[in-house]
């Protein structure tokens, strides 16, 4: 199914906040419009005039609009608004066995990603790592391959995503696919919260962090025991940080150099996936298939029954 299927089936979507709040409430109503435009039936459970803080409302509201949204007969998909900070406060008061029993099918990244790794840990149940309203479809450059990637993905049909790097590893391996955002991932270690997933395939992002802190991030995560039980490392996006004459030769090409020749997974890089306007969608605890090449990748997934 591409967007322009989507009237025919009239979806009923859910915008919820169970992080940070939209920055541009004028914004925030346009990206609700490119969604109707699409013909989906928007459902919004977030209120602008009700933020706090720095969230999306004070954490009995969003613990609220996540509840609202599965309980809704006419929903099927529940979409994060934005990332942020605050799905962490949220994880212990969450219930998600109903969350998971709801069928719905949550979305979003960033800060999400703690969702979608507590729904799997506590439920076995897959999630979508792709796009939320903010920025991906409240921004005026709105991606098409974002937008077509996420609806092909989430139909149930066979969906792929390939792309071209150089220097990967040759690789081929099957695995249960998972993964996010890198901060919230080495957050979770040591916690109920972060699934125990053995022979993954596991895939990262971040942004605006210094490759010093992805490298202790990511050794983190290995001397947690973590990378050892995985069959393949997949690196997304790494953006948004700045070097220094401090640190005298060393970037994200050397840090990726020292984890290649350190850790005994194989690292592939290149993933169309992170904050970036065009990112690919990925079911978090689905099948997964990872064929790679020294000059390309393509990352087989088998989302199941997930149809709408």
């Amino acid at each position: 199914m591409v967007p322009e299927d989507i009237g025919k089936n009239l979806v009923g979507v859910a915008i919820v906040a169970p992080g940070g709040y939209a920055p541009d409430e004028d914004a925030f109503k346009r990206g609700l419009d490119a969604l109707r435009v699409q013909g989906c039936r928007v459902h919004n459970y977030y209120g602008h005039a009700d933020r706090h803080q720095r969230f999306g409302g004070t954490d009995e509201a969003r613990i609220a609009q996540l509840y609202a949204a599965a309980s809704n007969p006419d929903v099927q998909v529940v979409m994060a608004l934005r990332g942020g900070y605050g799905m962490s406060r949220l994880l212990p008061q969450l219930d998600f066995p109903m969350l998971a029993a709801s069928g719905k099918l949550f979305v979003g990244h960033s800060d999400f990603t703690a969702f979608q790794m507590a729904l799997y840990a506590k439920t076995g149940a897959v999630s979508f790592a792709g796009p939320m309203l903010c920025d991906d479809y409240t921004r005026e450059d709105r991606s098409d391959f974002t937008n077509r990637n996420f609806w092909r993905c989430i139909s149930g049909e066979p969906y792929f995503v390939d792309w071209q790097a150089d220097g990967n590893p040759s690789t081929d391996v099957s695995g249960t696919l998972w993964g996010g955002n890198l901060a919230m991932l080495a957050h979770l270690a040591g916690t109920p919260w972060l699934p125990r997933v053995e022979g993954g395939i596991l895939f990262v992002e971040d942004i605006n962090e210094h490759p010093y802190r992805i490298e202790r991030m990511l050794l983190q995560l290995h001397l947690s025991g973590i990378l050892a039980q995985q069959k393949a490392l997949v690196l997304g996006d790494f953006s948004g940080f700045k070097l220094t004459g401090y640190d005298n030769g060393y970037d994200f090409n050397s840090m990726l150099a020292y984890l290649r020749a350190y850790l005994s997974i194989p690292i592939i890089t290149g993933l169309p996936f992170g904050h970036i306007r065009d990112k690919a969608t990925l079911p978090v605890g689905c099948r997964a298939h990872l064929v790679s090449t020294a000059e390309s990748a393509v990352l087989d997934m088998q989302s199941g029954s997930l149809h709408l």
